[in-house]
């Protein structure tokens, strides 16, 4: 008999991608499914990226490559960090990994001992909590009101902290909120970070999406001492529509990066050395116009999705800041909102995520990346669906 070992019993599946999978054999039967859901940007690579991937393969780019990466992506990357964030880093602060999730990951191992405490802002990306405990550490969550929209403050930040706090988790834009935290706000998370020897792991995988005229703030920028105590992770995936290619990346310290491809080593070793040509490309290209399309295509929808939800009394929908998911308060419906989710996909073929997982378990999760003829006929359904409750 297979003795598992204890920390891996205490790991949750991941609920975006049960419902997803799910939705998705349903689709392939042939059933009309629409998918709320998704994670990703329905617009497809930019052509001279694929282009890139392409010539790489006939340039015989197809061997291992370090295992934190190559040296051209992660001059790449320096030059992106500090023409879009005003960041200054070297390729020995930087680590190349499969998927900003790795980065996330790699971080929290190499930080954490057991009995260690790391923040976690409430609604927080579901992946957080599991990652903290495959580490060994214990995830604190800091909880938040909708009342506030979302944001925490240094306050509620500062009484979570303990001498067992090593490090908490900045995710902005956010998932599943869509939360922004501008430069003020950040700043000031720093402040009392900087003070109480919290290390910073700051998540901006959704940077480049983001509405109403905000910009983004890295809060590694905000003065050479917090950029020593802060983890910067980022990706392709979002920004380039890349999620298939699996190409992250972190700058920090450079003696952590030591220790991180260290553990790489040892485990994945080196990213596709294919999606990291990829990947520079889409970094050194100018791709600018095509991403303010996109972003611009995103604010339109999530416009209307908020509208749409909006005519329905049990239904409460978070206005995002960013990224491309609403969070909206299904709480009147006397059900969890896993039961929600499933009855939903059941009974009317729409697939949102629960928003349990999240930390937030009165909500759902709804995509907007995905075409407007998809978010109306799922919104209608929705309606249809809470009306007959």
């Amino acid at each position: 008999m297979l003795i598992l070992s204890d920390k891996i019993r205490t790991i949750a599946p991941s609920a975006t991608l049960g419902i997803t999978s799910k939705a998705k054999a349903m689709k392939q039967k042939g059933e009309d499914v629409a998918v709320l859901a998704a994670g990703e940007p329905d617009f497809d690579t930019p052509e001279i990226i694929k282009e890139a991937a392409i010539k790489a393969i006939r340039d015989g780019r197809t061997k291992y490559t370090p295992s934190s990466g190559t040296v051209t992506l992660k001059e790449a990357i320096c030059r992106k960090l500090e023409r879009d964030n005003s960041i200054k880093y070297t390729v020995d602060n930087i680590l190349v990994s499969n998927g900003a999730k790795h980065s996330l990951y790699n971080a929290l191992q190499v930080l954490c001992n057991p009995g260690d405490e790391v923040l976690i802002i409430h609604p927080y990306w579901l992946s957080y909590p599991e990652m903290v405990k495959l580490a060994g550490a214990i995830p604190k969550i800091v909880g938040t009101s909708v009342k506030n929209g979302f944001k925490t403050t240094v306050g509620d930040i500062e009484k979570n902290i303990s001498a067992k706090t090593k490090a908490i988790i900045i995710n902005s834009p956010s998932n599943p909120a869509g939360v922004v935290y501008d430069d003020a706000d950040q700043r000031a998370i720093a402040g009392v970070c900087l003070k109480k020897g919290v290390t910073i792991i700051s998540d901006e995988i959704y940077e480049k999406i983001i509405f109403d005229g905000k910009e983004h703030f890295s809060i590694a920028a905000v003065s050479e001492d917090v950029k020593a105590s802060t983890i910067v992770v980022n990706g392709v995936s979002k920004s380039y529509s890349m999620t298939g290619w699996r190409i992250g990346y972190l700058a920090c310290d450079s003696k952590m990066v030591k220790l991180m491809a260290a553990l790489q080593d040892h485990s994945t070793s080196n990213p596709c050395s294919i999606s990291q040509a990829a990947a520079e490309c889409a970094l050194t290209s100018d791709l600018s116009a095509e991403m303010v399309k996109n972003c611009d295509m995103f604010q339109k929808r999530r416009d209307e999705l908020f509208k749409l939800l909006s005519g329905e009394p049990k239904l409460r929908p978070f206005l995002p800041g960013g990224a491309f998911y609403l969070f909206c308060d299904v709480s009147s419906c006397a059900m969890g909102s896993m039961k929600f989710a499933e009855r939903l996909l059941e009974e009317k073929k729409v697939a949102v995520i629960p928003g349990g997982p999240f930390g937030e378990e009165g909500y759902i999760r709804i995509s907007f990346a995905t075409d407007m003829g998809t978010i109306e006929k799922g919104v209608a359904r929705i309606k249809e669906f809470v009306k007959n409750l």
